[in-house]
C-alpha cells in the first residue's frame, strides 16, 4: 500500500487526547442527548477506520457544526442569546477566521445557503471573489503563451488575489435575515483573537508545510512565526491583535471601511506592492463589490428535493446532475463498499464533470444551458449513451437543451482545497449553511499589514488558458471589465469583474418540502463527489449522518480513481482495475459538516468530518 497522507497520523494523535483538553478549556457544551453524553452507535462493519472518533451529538433545539470547536461554540452562544441560525453561522464564521486562517476568512469569499422556515423559502448569497477590472486572459500566461506553474508561482503573491467577497455576504445575510447586531456576532472572534488560543495540530502542520512560501511576506512572518524565524508550533499561544482591531472596526462600522475606507486602502497596497508577483487591484474594484442574492438550483433524487448553490459555483448543478444520473440506473448496489457501487458512481461523476468543464462559469459573463443540465430527462438521455457496467471509456460533454454546438471549449482545471464548511439549525427550523475559502492553504500567502487577515488566491480557480486546443473559448477563462448582464435577484450592478468557477456546494435536502439534511465540504474539485457520496449513503443506504461522513471516500478525478483506506481490499481493487480504473490509495481532503433533522421528532443529529478538527454542538 502506498504511504498514507501524514494527516492520518496527525489527527489520530488529535483524537480525544488533544480534543478533550480543548473542550475543557471551552467549558460545558450543553446537553448532547437526554443522558448528557454523546449517544454511541455500533460501528458499521464496512466502515473504514476513522482518523479520530467524533462523538454522536444530538440536540432538541439548535445545533452548530464547524471545523473547529471554538467556532461551533461561538455559534451555539448566539443561539442561546436569542439569535437564529443565520446569526450562529456568521459568528462561527468570524471565529474560523481566527482559529482556521489557512482555510477561510474575510480576505476570501464563499457561498451562503439559507432556508427560512417561516417563509418556506431557500435563498443563496454569492460572496465569491471577483477579478479586478484590469484582469485579462493573459493573467497567468508566460510570454510564450503557456500557463505559469501552479505551485508555487501562480498561487503566491498579489496577482492571484481576487476582490474579497465573504464579508459582504455575511453582512448582507445578517442585515436581511439575522436578529442580532453585527457587533454581537463579532464578539467571540474578537475575544479569541485578543486572548489567544493554542495552535491546533492542523494549523501547525500547514504552517510547517507552507513556511518557505509564507516567509516571503513580512506581515505573515510577524503574525504566524516565532521570534527565531520558525513557524508557530502545536500548542503555541497564538494572539492576533491586528485581526482583533480589524474586527472591532467592522463591529462599529460594518463593511464600509473594508470596501471603501482605510482597510480597502491597505488591501490594495498589499496587492500592488506585494514582494512577490504584485497585482493590479484598485480601490474602485473594492468599492464596486456587492454580494448578490442568487436563485438556488433545484433537482430531485429518489423523491427528495436537492437545493444548492448556482453559478458561479458549479457545485449545486453538478451534485444534482450526478445524483440524477445515478437515479437512472435503478436501485443502488446492495453494498456501498463494493466495486459495483464505486464503478457506478465513477461513471456518473465522469459524465457530470464533463458537462461542468464545458458549460458552467459565471452566468453574468457566459451564457450556458443551466436549466438543460438540471433536467431529469437530459440525465436519462445522457445515461443511455454509456455502458455503465462495462470498462471505462472516454466521455464527452453532452448537449443539453439550449446548448450551442461547438461554441465552448473544454479544459480540465484543478481547484485547491483550503476551504471550510459550516452549518447551523435553530429551534424554529431555520437552516444556514456556508462554504467559504481562500483557495490554497493560507491563500496568496499574504497577510494584510496591520490588519491580520490573509488574502485569497482565488483567481487561480480560473482556467489559465483562454481557449482550448481547437481555439474555442473556455467558459471559465479570466475576464475583468464590466459585467455584461446580471442574473441575480438584486439590482443590476454596473461594475465588477468575472467570478471564477467554484465547486463549493452547500446543499440542502428536503423531504416533502421540509429540511431533512444540510451538508457541504471543502475539498476543491472533489467537493461535488464528497457531497453526492454522503447524500447517497444517507438516502440510499440509510446510514446515520456521522457514519456516512466517516465512511471511506471514493472519488474519480482527472482520469484516476482515489480510494481511502478501507476500499483497498485486493479483490475489490482488482475488479476496479479490470474495469479500467487507475487506482490511487490515499487519505482525502474532505471536511464534511452537516446536520440531519429527524422527520418524525425534529431532533437534530450532527455530523463532523473525522479528517479535520470540527465538532457538532447543540442544546
Amino acid at each position: 500500500m502506498p504511504n498514507l497522507h501524514p494527516l492520518r497520523t496527525l489527527l489520530a494523535r488529535t483524537a480525544w487526547g488533544l480534543l478533550l483538553p480543548l473542550l475543557l478549556l471551552l467549558g460545558p457544551l450543553g446537553p448532547l442527548d437526554p443522558a448528557g453524553a454523546p449517544a454511541q452507535t455500533q460501528a458499521d462493519p464496512e466502515r473504514g477506520a476513522a482518523l479520530r472518533q467524533v462523538p454522536r451529538v444530538t440536540a432538541e433545539r439548535g445545533m452548530v457544526v464547524a471545523a473547529n470547536p471554538h467556532a461551533s461554540r461561538a455559534g451555539l452562544e448566539m443561539l442561546r442569546a436569542g439569535g437564529n441560525a443565520v446569526d450562529a453561522l456568521i459568528a462561527a464564521h468570524f471565529v474560523l477566521n481566527v482559529v482556521e486562517p489557512q482555510s477561510s476568512g474575510i480576505g476570501g469569499g464563499g457561498f451562503l445557503l439559507l432556508h427560512l422556515a417561516e417563509r418556506g423559502e431557500t435563498v443563496t448569497v454569492d460572496g465569491r471573489e471577483e477579478a479586478p477590472a484590469a484582469a485579462n486572459s493573459a493573467l497567468f500566461l508566460r510570454p510564450d503563451g503557456t500557463p505559469e506553474p501552479f505551485y508555487p508561482d501562480r498561487i503566491t503573491g498579489g496577482r492571484a488575489v481576487g476582490v474579497p467577497g465573504l464579508l459582504s455576504a455575511l453582512e448582507k445575510a445578517s442585515r436581511l435575515y439575522g436578529r442580532l447586531p453585527l457587533a454581537d456576532l463579532l464578539a467571540p472572534a474578537i475575544r479569541l483573537a485578543e486572548a489567544g488560543f493554542p495552535v491546533s495540530p492542523r494549523l501547525a502542520m500547514l504552517l510547517e508545510q507552507q513556511q518557505e512560501r509564507l516567509a516571503q511576506f513580512p506581515a505573515t512572518r510577524a503574525a504566524f512565526f516565532r521570534a527565531d524565524g520558525t513557524p508557530l508550533r502545536e500548542g503555541d499561544l497564538l494572539r492576533q491583535p491586528d485581526l482583533a482591531a480589524t474586527f472591532r472596526t467592522i463591529a462599529r462600522e460594518g463593511s464600509i471601511p473594508f470596501y471603501r475606507g482605510d482597510i480597502a486602502r491597505d488591501i490594495v497596497a498589499a496587492v500592488r506592492q506585494a514582494p512577490v508577483r504584485p497585482g493590479g487591484m484598485t480601490r474602485t474594484d473594492l468599492s464596486a463589490y456587492e454580494a448578490p442574492l442568487r436563485a438556488p438550483v433545484r433537482g430531485t433524487y429518489r423523491g427528495h428535493t436537492i437545493v444548492g448553490m448556482g453559478p458561479p459555483s458549479s457545485g449545486g448543478a453538478t451534485v444534482i446532475e450526478l445524483l440524477q444520473l445515478l437515479e437512472t440506473q435503478g436501485p443502488p448496489p446492495h453494498r456501498p463498499l463494493s466495486a459495483e457501487s464505486a464503478h457506478r458512481f465513477a461513471q456518473a461523476a465522469r459524465l457530470a464533470y464533463a458537462d461542468r468543464g464545458r458549460y458552467i462559469a459565471d452566468a453574468d459573463f457566459v451564457t450556458f444551458p443551466l436549466a438543460g443540465l438540471l433536467d431529469p430527462g437530459y440525465a436519462r438521455r445522457r445515461a443511455e449513451a454509456l455502458d455503465w457496467v462495462g470498462p471505462l471509456v472516454p466521455v464527452e460533454p453532452g448537449l443539453p437543451a439550449g446548448a450551442q454546438t461547438g461554441r465552448l471549449g473544454t479544459a480540465p482545471h484543478r481547484e485547491s482545497s483550503s476551504t471550510t464548511h459550516l452549518v447551523a439549525v435553530d429551534a424554529e427550523g431555520n437552516v444556514a449553511a456556508a462554504t467559504s475559502s481562500i483557495e490554497q492553504a493560507f491563500g496568496s500567502g499574504m497577510v494584510v499589514p496591520g490588519r491580520g487577515f490573509f488574502l485569497n488566491n482565488e483567481l487561480t480557480d480560473f482556467s489559465p488558458r483562454p481557449v482550448d486546443g481547437k481555439g474555442r473559448p473556455i467558459a471559465n477563462r479570466v475576464e475583468g471589465g464590466k459585467r455584461r448582464r446580471h442574473t441575480a435577484l438584486d439590482i443590476p450592478r454596473s461594475l465588477g469583474g468575472k467570478r471564477p468557477r467554484s465547486s463549493m456546494a452547500p446543499t440542502l435536502v428536503l423531504r416533502e418540502g421540509r429540511p431533512l439534511m444540510v451538508i457541504g465540504s471543502p475539498g476543491g474539485s472533489r467537493i461535488i463527489q464528497y457531497v453526492a457520496w454522503t447524500v447517497l449513503l444517507t438516502l440510499d443506504y440509510g446510514m446515520d449522518l456521522q457514519a456516512a461522513i466517516d465512511f471511506p471516500h471514493f472519488t474519480h478525478l482527472f482520469g484516476k480513481t482515489f480510494l481511502e483506506p478501507g476500499w483497498d481490499r485486493p479483490a475489490l481493487v482488482q475488479r476496479l482495475e479490470a474495469l479500467g480504473h487507475d487506482i490511487v490509495v490515499r487519505e482525502q481532503n474532505s471536511g464534511l459538516h452537516g446536520i440531519w433533522i429527524d422527520p418524525a421528532t425534529g431532533r437534530l443529529h450532527g455530523g463532523a468530518d473525522p479528517r479535520r478538527e470540527g465538532l457538532p454542538m447543540g442544546y
